[in-house]
């Protein structure tokens, strides 16, 4: 008789633990995603139109955040969770959501995506010595133990500010990524990120 495989309950459901060359490659599909991360970001400057960057939504009378202030704010929470989750990095400056030019917003997501993702891989690897073991976003809320949820967690957090960016780019009148897939191209954005195979 086969020797039964060992399982655990995931939400509801049993699943099988999976091999460490399984679990590998899903680390390393996790820090490939976080590396299209940026090139994201860095379409969407590149394509942004300049008068998009400063522009105010007809009638939001200047309570909303602008799209540069977005971008700011994006850049300026990788910061925090460079510093609570793994302070013997070097975190690279901030930006000024209310000064910084869309050529220094770019070159400081470029700078601040290096360091999360060499602070992912960290957070990810199964080494006994790693030093990324919590990830803390900040004294408003609890540090959870670092892994994929930390992942899941930095990634939705810009995936939810683009959506937001991309929206008031059409709302100030300037159309963002109208004649190519964008941010949906993942097999370009992986070129651009420097990765060299497929999605898998």
């Amino acid at each position: 008789m086969a020797p039964k495989s060992k399982a655990r309950r995931i939400g509801g459901a049993s699943t099988p633990l999976q091999s460490h060359a399984a679990l590998s490659e899903i680390r390393d599909s996790l820090l490939e995603t976080y590396a299209c991360n940026d090139a994201m970001n860095q379409l969407i400057l590149s394509d942004l139109d300049s008068r998009a960057w400063r522009a105010q939504v007809p009638g939001n009378k200047g309570n909303g955040r602008t799209i540069a202030a977005i971008f700011a704010h994006l850049h300026n929470s990788r910061l925090v969770w460079l510093k609570n989750s793994a302070p013997h990095m070097k975190c690279p400056a901030p930006v000024d959501p209310d000064r910084c030019t869309m050529k220094q917003a770019a070159a400081a997501h470029r700078r601040s995506a290096a360091q999360c993702l060499r602070m992912l891989s960290d957070a990810l690897s199964a080494a006994p010595n790693r030093r990324v073991t919590k990830f803390s976003r900040g004294n408003w809320t609890q540090t959870w133990p670092a892994g994929g949820t930390m992942f899941a967690y930095m990634f939705a957090h810009e995936a939810h500010h683009r959506g937001q960016i991309l929206m008031l780019a059409h709302q100030v009148g300037c159309r963002l990524l109208h004649e190519t897939p964008g941010i949906w191209h993942w097999e370009k954005l992986r070129k651009q990120a420097g990765l060299t195979t497929r999605p898998r």
